[in-house]
């Protein structure tokens, strides 16, 4: 039984609601995150940067730039910016992008949930990002981004979703990267009610996006109940803001490897030992897009190979066992490049690419010809069933295994934590 919860909303204004929100602040370049704090004074990102025109580089856990944080969102507030919501309220999200349309209801998850495991996770969080993100929540006390949670499509959600949709959206706008975001309060009492009550009869949710924001929130929510001697079972810490999106809806995509050099092999010594567990086919200029699961591509010195995995090393008795971002590491990255650690953060011989868009491909392949990298990986998507049935078993997917969409814009709606 789920508990998903209806807040009262602050929203960005509707005049400037396609000037405020933003995209994830890590998501932009230095060139491109300068322009929009330079010439857009509403967006989203001057609460992120709070420091941009003082140029000043605080650094940004310190308590100080957290405090600046937190007095530009109530700077915005003040200008009118965003409006809060008097009603306790539903949100009816949808996206357009690439072809696909993403629907999704806008509510908060419970932390006791996460807890006891009605919420289900299926990666791994790192104790220092978690205090890291514990201890801006705590200054900042909002979530301007939900976590992405994913459920068994329900007919009757379904049925209220439809009924919701076909009225006026509060707001109905496109931004720069060709997505089109709307967005429908659902306030009635009956309506609330209603969406409450139905995923009371859900049985599993599933973090598809967010791990780290979850586990903070559950580690704030900890922290809160043991400093406050008062009743807090309605008390904002206990939960986070979420976007519920069905199975049926979600769409994940690969992140592809590059790894900036051969671990000290010659490029036949290379490929002689990749021969071990892989079928290895020359490809030329062809660059190789797999297409189903067991496949990689390869891209070295200017050539494309196809990858193909010796059967042998599938492991069919766990989730993750026949996962590809797993074959690849254990028998590929880890026994012959040395890559025993995926975390970007502590290697800088690994980066990842992954995303929407037709130049993925185009981008791995120049950052070998660049030379900035040496070798390149391309994946095959791991599926939705595959996430559920990790989570399921309680196994832990490798870092950088699934890039999730949708993906929300910061701003959009905010929760505040008071």
């Amino acid at each position: 039984m789920a508990i998903v919860r209806p807040f009262k909303g602050i929203l960005p204004s509707r005049d400037k609601v396609h000037l405020v929100t933003s995209r994830s602040f890590d998501t932009y370049d230095r060139h491109t995150l300068d322009d929009k704090l330079k010439y857009n004074p509403f967006s989203f990102l001057h609460i992120i940067k709070p420091d941009f025109i003082s140029k000043k580089n605080i650094k940004s856990t310190s308590p100080d730039y957290l405090k600046k944080v937190k007095a530009k969102y109530e700077e915005f507030l003040k200008k009118d910016f965003f409006e809060s919501d008097e009603k306790n309220s539903f949100y009816i999200y949808q996206q357009e992008s690439y072809g696909n349309v993403y629907t999704g209801i806008i509510g908060c998850a419970a932390i006791d949930d996460y807890f006891d495991g009605v919420i289900k996770v299926h990666e791994q969080t790192l104790g220092h990002r978690e205090e890291k993100l514990k201890d801006y929540l705590k200054v900042v006390n909002m979530n301007a981004e939900p976590v992405c949670l994913t459920y068994e499509s329900d007919e009757q959600l379904e049925e209220l979703i439809a009924g919701v949709i076909e009225k006026e959206p509060h707001f109905d706008f496109s931004t720069t990267d060709n997505t089109r975001h709307k967005l429908w309060k659902v306030s009635d009492d009956v309506a609330v009610a209603a969406i409450s009550k139905r995923f009371e009869a859900i049985g599993d949710i599933y973090i598809a996006d967010g791990h780290h924001r979850s586990a903070s929130s559950a580690l704030l929510g900890k922290v809160m109940r043991s400093e406050t001697t008062s009743s807090h079972s309605d008390a904002g810490f206990n939960y986070f803001m979420s976007i519920y999106i069905p199975f049926n809806q979600l769409k994940i995509y690969e992140y592809n490897r590059l790894v900036k050099d051969l671990n000290g092999l010659s490029i036949a010594e290379f490929l002689k030992r990749v021969e071990e567990k892989f079928e290895v086919e020359e490809c030329g200029k062809s660059a190789v897009v797999p297409d189903e699961q067991h496949i990689f591509g390869m891209y070295v010195e200017e050539k494309w190979y196809k990858l193909t995995v010796d059967k042998s090393v599938i492991d069919s008795s766990t989730a993750i066992g026949s996962l590809d971002t797993k074959i690849l590491s254990q028998y590929l990255l880890s026994p012959i490049l040395n890559i025993t650690d995926l975390s970007s953060r502590k290697s800088d011989r690994i980066s990842f690419v992954g995303g929407v868009g037709s130049d993925i491909v185009k981008r791995v392949q120049q950052s070998v010809d660049d030379g900035d990298m040496k070798v390149a990986f391309t994946l095959f998507p791991a599926t939705v069933d595959q996430l559920i049935a990790v989570a399921d078993n309680k196994e832990i997917m490798p870092p950088k295994s699934t890039w999730v969409e949708p993906k929300m814009r910061s701003g959009l709606v905010i929760y505040s934590l008071d």
